[in-house]
């Protein structure tokens, strides 16, 4: 089975303050045009995305520099709600090691959860590709930089705004991979995930 764990883009959640998604129509075969042609324009913020570390970091890399095995690859899924403390990132990395032997790498939060400065430092101590969750934001909406800073920091990559409701907790194949747009902070992304048991069956391990 796999999972859509992205917003549909046009009915997204927008972090306050950004522009909302904008469909066009643009040609219309009801209308007599040869085919059916769709605009848009977005925030690259919009939705279900990846943050790069040019987001936080004048120098830091944009999306499409940041290698693709940071959006691929074994992950984990853990429930919590409120405020994730060291012990809880502790924890959460625990179980991913023993879920899986990779998937600690990418650690995804389900339910309301804030990612707090201390757990960004174990996290990003840690070595994880990458960290995501269902807010729009990782770190307390009112003042998300400092977390931001220490995760893109380490170069962990941010998964935000994905949708895990109907997902069970343990280990998955996570595929996130980002448009390819040159020298931006960040990217939308079609996030999926398949059971580890599945992919290893359907692709084969190594």
């Amino acid at each position: 089975m796999i999972y859509d764990i992205s917003q549909p883009l046009f009915e997204c959640e927008v972090f306050p303050g950004d522009p909302k998604p904008e469909k066009r129509v643009l040609l219309r075969m009801e209308k007599g045009d040869v085919c059916n042609l769709t605009g848009f324009s977005m925030c690259a913020h919009n939705g279900t995305h990846v943050d790069a570390p040019f987001h936080f970091l004048k120098d830091g890399k944009g999306i499409d520099r940041v290698g693709l095995e940071k959006f691929i690859g074994p992950a984990y899924v853990v429930g919590h709600e409120g405020d994730v403390t060291a012990k809880d990132a502790e924890k959460m990395l625990e179980s991913a090691k023993r879920a899986h032997e990779d998937a600690w790498k990418k650690i995804l939060i389900k339910g309301k959860a804030v990612v707090t400065l201390e757990a960004a430092g174990v996290f990003a101590a840690a070595g994880v590709d990458l960290v995501g969750n269902e807010s729009q934001t990782v770190g307390p909406e009112d003042g998300p930089m400092a977390v931001h800073l220490v995760l893109l920091g380490a170069e962990v990559v941010l998964l935000e705004g994905i949708r895990l409701a109907e997902v069970p907790e343990g280990a998955y194949l996570l595929h996130c991979a980002p448009l390819n747009l040159t020298d931006t902070d960040g990217a939308p992304c079609r996030a999926t995930l398949m059971a580890l048991a599945d992919a290893e069956a359907h692709f084969g391990r190594k």
